[in-house]
Parts: C-alpha cells; structure tokens; sequence
C-alpha cells in the first residue's frame, strides 16, 4: 500500500476536485486555496491538508448558503 502524497499537482487537485486546472490555478491566485510555488520553473503545489481545508471551508459556506437562503416548496423558479 502507496502513502498519499504530501503535495499535489494542479492537476491533481483539478481532478479531485473535478474542475478544471485553470479554475484551480484560479483559486491559488486568489488565495482561496493555499498553495506553494517551487523549483526554477516556479511549478505550484497544493499540500494535502490544504485541499482538505478547503473542502471542509466550502462545505461550511455551503451549509451557510442553505441556511440563509431557505427552499421553499412551490417557489417558482427562473427559467
């Protein structure tokens, strides 16, 4: 049995979380998702827990989201 990796590739994170990597490179450079830029090429890795961080966040602002905005049955919806 592999040990997870401590850092992911863009990439990777990209197809975890099943975006893609440019909607992912976006979130790094807004800061919403910490990430580290190595090498000579300045290559960006995202460490695991970070990820998991970041999930757990957009988990609670969803929740947030459901909270303030109630569905209600029958509201007609936008077409």
């Amino acid at each position: 049995m592999t040990a997870s990796p401590r850092f992911l590739q863009l990439a990777d994170v990209a197809e975890i979380l099943n975006i893609s990597g440019a909607q992912v490179y976006a979130l790094v450079r807004r800061g919403e998702l910490k990430a580290i830029k190595i090498g000579g090429r300045g290559q960006w890795r995202v460490e695991a827990t970070q990820l998991e961080a970041y999930i757990e966040r957009a988990y609670a602002d969803a929740d947030k989201f459901v909270d303030d905005h109630p569905f209600v049955e029958g509201t007609p919806t936008k077409e």
